[in-house]
């Protein structure tokens, strides 16, 4: 499988995918864990990429989603943003909402 077609399927195949430095655990930059948290607060489970131990979706995912940096967080299928879209979404109380239509579809 070529890189691109994996990072289709990961995508695919989860509701709230999150690719970030690090790992939620041991998040390796400042913007992924506060991404992370973000996620965390709302309670519902996430996948990630850790795209340091990547760096093929590193060079590629930019190119596949027009967002040059990471975090990158996607939902149901679309780029919802990195870490200035998130923090402001759970300001405004949008994302909360969307994570938790995505990990429980009805």
């Amino acid at each position: 499988m070529d890189i691109e077609s994996l990072i289709k399927q990961q995508i695919a195949e989860n509701a709230v995918i999150l690719y970030m430095k690090g790992t939620p655990q041991f998040p390796q930059c400042g913007f992924s864990a506060r991404t992370v948290e973000a996620l965390t607060q709302i309670g519902e489970p996430f996948a990630y990429v850790n795209i340091l131990e990547n760096p093929d979706i590193r060079s590629t995912l930019p190119k596949i989603a027009n967002w040059p940096t990471f975090p990158q967080l996607w939902i149901s299928g679309e780029l919802i943003g990195g870490c200035d879209i998130v923090m402001e979404m759970t300001q405004k109380g949008e994302l909360a909402p969307l994570v938790k239509a995505a990990a429980k579809p009805e």
